[in-house]
């Protein structure tokens, strides 16, 4: 039957960036179909403990691991081997004019944005190959589309993100392993709350989505377990849009 094909029982996920938003709703998702599900925060937080016990009610062998994505060594060190799916999900953002972005800035969103995922992508491979199965999914942006002016190395780290599921995909598939990216588009998330909470702005952005309404997280958990699941075992190197259209011209 369809339905036992996104049965994800006996499978390990981690997914990033879990304690709130897209990550949440996908680390729940994930949990309900069967899955035990390690569930990640920059650092220890009451939104990271409430995700963790609502998770576990569903799944309760799931547990927290939070550990700075910013920092090479904490992501080499601390970062679950034993994972079946991995779903890169968190990043930062800030909003500049591109002549103004500080190196550092550069550097860390670029370190949590891109350099981390390569780096979980290494420390979970060997056992995915080991097992003949696996699943590597990045979460991107419509900015891989239409970049932010304001936002340009975000942007750029979500395309480079992008990029590197297209090449790894072809390398990785003779061993059981998907890779993906899920690209989101607008979202009613804490992220950006207060932008759209200015319905000037608000009306302004759903103008410009064919659909007309901004997402919800949720929307995101379904292509997540697509893309987790045996349902989803021919679909390798896709970038798996979610934005109402937004992407589309004219």
């Amino acid at each position: 039957m369809l339905s036992e094909k996104f049965d994800l029982s006996g499978k390990t996920a981690f997914v990033t960036g879990s304690a709130r938003g897209i990550g949440r709703a996908i680390a729940l998702g994930f949990a309900e179909y069967g899955a035990k599900v390690i569930v990640h925060g920059s650092k220890p937080s009451a939104a990271l403990e409430e995700t963790v016990e609502d998770v576990q009610e569903l799944s309760p062998e799931s547990y927290p691991l939070p550990f700075d994505l910013s920092d090479p060594e904490s992501v080499e060190n601390v970062c679950p081997r034993e994972v079946d799916i991995l779903v890169c999900n968190a990043s930062i953002q800030s909003n500049l004019k591109w002549w103004d972005v500080p190196l550092e800035t550069m550097q860390q969103q670029m370190q949590v944005n891109f350099n981390a995922t390569l780096q979980m992508f290494q420390a979970v491979y060997p056992h995915m190959k080991a097992r003949h199965w696996g699943r590597l999914i990045t979460v991107g942006s419509v900015q891989e589309f239409r970049p932010h002016p304001e936002m340009p190395v975000y942007a750029a780290s979500k395309s480079a993100q992008e990029n590197l599921v297209r090449n790894i995909a072809k390398q990785v598939a003779r061993d059981g392993i998907t890779v993906n990216n899920l690209c989101p588009g607008v979202f009613a998330t804490d992220r950006n709350a207060a932008a759209l909470s200015n319905p000037v702005y608000a009306e302004k952005v759903y103008n410009a989505i064919p659909l007309h309404f901004a997402a919800e997280a949720d929307d995101a958990a379904g292509a997540a377990l697509l893309l987790a699941s045996e349902a989803g075992r021919y679909i390798t190197g896709a970038n798996l849009v979610v934005d109402g259209g937004l992407r589309l011209p004219g």
